[in-house]
């Protein structure tokens, strides 16, 4: 499907081949004639070749870079390679976690130029909510005790426990469970624009304070600790978004030649008779602010609704997962854990780099899409 949005008349007609679907500009949206689709659904796989520079600047003693290359192999990604070059005095593939790789890279100060290009390549699908009646999917107790576990940024006792409790009162079955918190999230949580990078992710900090605004990691972070303090496993994927929505939503697609700052996390929440089901809360409150010049605080707006109904369940395969960790140590770091890995890393003796600030690292992240 084409970059295109259809107002509720289009999209009837569309649907019974009347005419093809019309391209409208994004400031002609008003809520009485206009209805944008939103319904990702699994199809064919699309492959993807990222691409991403790193030039250290200030290289101070010996400079240590991390690269997040995608180590994620599911129903909906498949990763087929991760290759690297560059001038470093030494470069290699190494792993933080079970699901969590990087290119390590060493520059010695006298380095010319330093730069590490990494070069990977995926397949990604589009993921919608799963077919109840072909679920085969069962957690061992070894992965349910690890998708419910406590972390630094996801604790799931005091007031994580204390509100969970609150929202899931009364819900029976673990989907009503997954489905009050997910609306919990977006008719209580805001996007913060000035929140720098996808957010820290402290969602002791957000409950605690009430001050309920944030990115990705804290939205989506959110709801897999308040799944988890009820009981529900979950998880974020970390990862960035590689292409623009086939739906016409500009804050839910990427600009494929400069990606750096197009990072983004999902999440995922395992439902017994259904297995491991997309959620992404985050987006949906990203729309309603971003989406146009007007903050819409309504989520059954109906700029909003389908993003909010289809993101329950599903997402779309313009993104790409790296890892699935928290709480990560870098190999060879003297600085603190990570508490999510998805911007590049670098330190020296002068300390850690400004992962946020690609400009002054420096580096770029750039993809392409390879027709099958």
């Amino acid at each position: 499907m084409s970059n295109k949005f259809l107002t509720r008349r289009q999209f009837v007609q569309a649907a019974s081949g009347s005419i093809a679907a019309m391209s409208l500009p994004a400031s002609s949206w008003s809520a009485a004639d206009d209805v944008r689709v939103f319904q990702p659904h699994p199809g064919d796989w699309r492959t993807f070749e990222v691409v991403t520079t790193i030039q250290p600047r200030e290289l101070v003693g010996s400079t240590t870079v991390w690269v997040p290359i995608p180590s994620v192999t599911s129903g909906w990604q498949r990763t087929l390679a991760n290759n690297f070059s560059g001038n470093a005095t030494m470069a290699r593939q190494v792993s933080l976690a079970d699901d969590t790789q990087a290119v390590m890279a060493q520059f010695d100060a006298g380095t010319a130029e330093p730069s590490l290009q990494v070069i990977s390549r995926v397949q990604t699908q589009s993921r919608a909510m799963p077919d109840r009646s072909r679920h085969t999917q069962k957690l061992s107790a070894a992965e349910r005790k690890l998708w419910l576990h406590s972390t630094a940024y996801k604790p799931t006792d005091g007031v994580v426990r204390k509100t969970a409790d609150q929202i899931t009162a009364g819900a029976h079955g673990d989907l009503a469970k997954a489905q009050r918190i997910y609306d919990w999230i977006v008719v209580n949580t805001y996007r913060e624009p000035k929140v720098r990078g996808c957010g820290p992710g402290d969602i002791k900090a957000l409950l605690e304070t009430g001050n309920l605004g944030g990115k990705c990691a804290d939205l989506n972070g959110l709801f897999v600790g308040l799944c988890r303090a009820a009981g529900l496993p979950a998880r974020d994927a970390y990862g960035v978004r590689l292409a623009p929505s086939e739906f016409g939503y500009r804050e839910l697609g990427g600009k494929p030649a400069t990606l750096q700052g197009a990072q983004h996390c999902r999440a995922e929440v395992f439902l017994e008779d259904y297995g491991w089901v997309a959620m992404d809360p985050a987006d949906v409150d990203k729309v309603m602010r971003q989406e146009t010049s007007e903050w819409i605080k309504d989520a059954d707006n109906p700029l909003v609704a389908p993003v909010r109904k289809g993101l329950f369940g599903g997402w779309e395969g313009n993104w790409m997962a790296y890892n699935q960790s928290d709480d990560l140590a870098l190999v060879g770091s003297s600085g603190p854990p990570l508490a999510f890995f998805m911007y590049p890393q670098a330190e020296n003796e002068k300390g850690r780099y400004d992962s946020l600030d690609a400009a002054a690292f420096t580096y770029t992240i750039s993809s392409r899409e390879i027709a099958a």
